[in-house]
């Protein structure tokens, strides 16, 4: 009996078609993203491609801070620090003459999930404001680690004399390549993102983060659980690290600042908070806005801070579940 209604169209058909509808707008977007590197050739506007990888690049550390904070109810104020540990990671390994691109974002990615697993099993002792504190305080402690080191830079930062080879006959100086990779490793590990929270283990989390008594009495092992996530938010943000050296070819202790924590916390709550695509839309929207700002006034940051008050008081809940809920009307 209970094969039979597994096995039934019945019951399968209600699922696939939301599954297709769903994939339809990521495809469509992710089409579009690969052929803008060609349009932006054909209309000479070269430097828009460096400014959309970056966006690609911001948008994957925002998505991997989303996957603790608005699935996990961890509210992280150091987040950029494992950004930073990612792109410092490029830069050390270079200079011990490195020169595979794919081995060290490989290597950041350990760094950075090492950090994390450091980091996270001391902070997740605690709860609330603690945890916001204790993360802030570990952020700052590596942001002044990397001022110290003279050797790279120091609070100057540090220059990388040329990127990485791709190898497979793929050119790392072509902007255009380079950003055709990046993309791809974006969109995989956004996929990636999106399976977890959708898994047994993202629905545990959620539910970690609306009842952890709950969760606790019924035997799942909360800590562990959380440590977990934090390592994989740590190990994704370690890779746009790396991701963001790469393009730049340049580091700085400044990319580890808890403003940027703070700004990666805003782009989070912008797109929306535990959204699947919350944290992609806020990072396009915060980086695009502030660039067509930065173009026609000095006084950019007063617009951003409009925007986000506007979003606290007519989408508390972010661009992307008023997208969601355009879309069901719309049905």
């Amino acid at each position: 009996m209970s094969a039979s209604l597994t096995s039934s169209p019945a019951v399968q058909q209600p699922g696939a078609a939301p599954r297709w509808r769903g994939a339809i707008v990521p495809l469509f977007l992710l089409g579009a993203l690969a052929l803008f590197p060609l349009v932006a050739v054909a209309l000479g506007l070269d430097f828009y491609i460096g400014f959309v990888r970056r966006v690609l690049v911001v948008a994957l550390a925002a998505a991997s801070l989303n996957f603790i904070m608005g699935f996990g109810g961890m509210v992280a104020l150091g987040h950029a620090g494992f950004v930073g540990v990612g792109a410092y990671a490029v830069v050390v390994l270079s200079d011990a003459g490195w020169g595979s691109a794919w081995g060290m974002w490989a290597a950041a990615v350990g760094f950075a999930a090492l950090t994390a697993l450091l980091i996270g099993a001391v902070s997740l002792r605690t709860k609330g404001v603690y945890f916001i504190m204790i993360t802030l305080a570990f952020a700052q402690m590596l942001y002044y680690v990397f001022v110290s080191l003279r050797s790279y830079g120091g609070d100057d930062g540090y220059s990388l004399m040329a990127r990485p080879a791709l190898g497979w006959g793929l050119n790392s100086a072509d902007e255009s390549t380079l950003y055709w990779v990046v993309l791809a490793l974006v969109a995989l590990v956004l996929w990636w993102l999106d399976r977890a929270t959708a898994s047994r283990f993202g629905a545990a989390l959620t539910g970690i983060r609306d009842n952890e008594t709950r969760m606790r009495a019924l035997g799942y092992p909360v800590y562990l659980l959380q440590l977990v996530a934090f390592v994989q938010a740590g190990a994704v943000a370690g890779l746009a690290g790396a991701l963001l050296a790469t393009g730049n070819s340049f580091v700085s202790p400044s990319m580890m600042h808890w403003t940027q924590s703070a700004t990666l916390i805003v782009m989070v709550v912008i797109g929306g908070l535990g959204r699947r695509w919350g944290g992609p839309v806020g990072a396009a929207g915060w980086l695009t806005l502030e660039e067509v700002l930065k173009l026609n006034t000095d006084y950019w940051h007063m617009p951003l801070g409009a925007l986000l008050i506007v979003t606290a008081l007519y989408a508390p809940q972010g661009l992307a579940a008023l997208a969601d809920r355009r879309a069901r009307s719309a049905r």
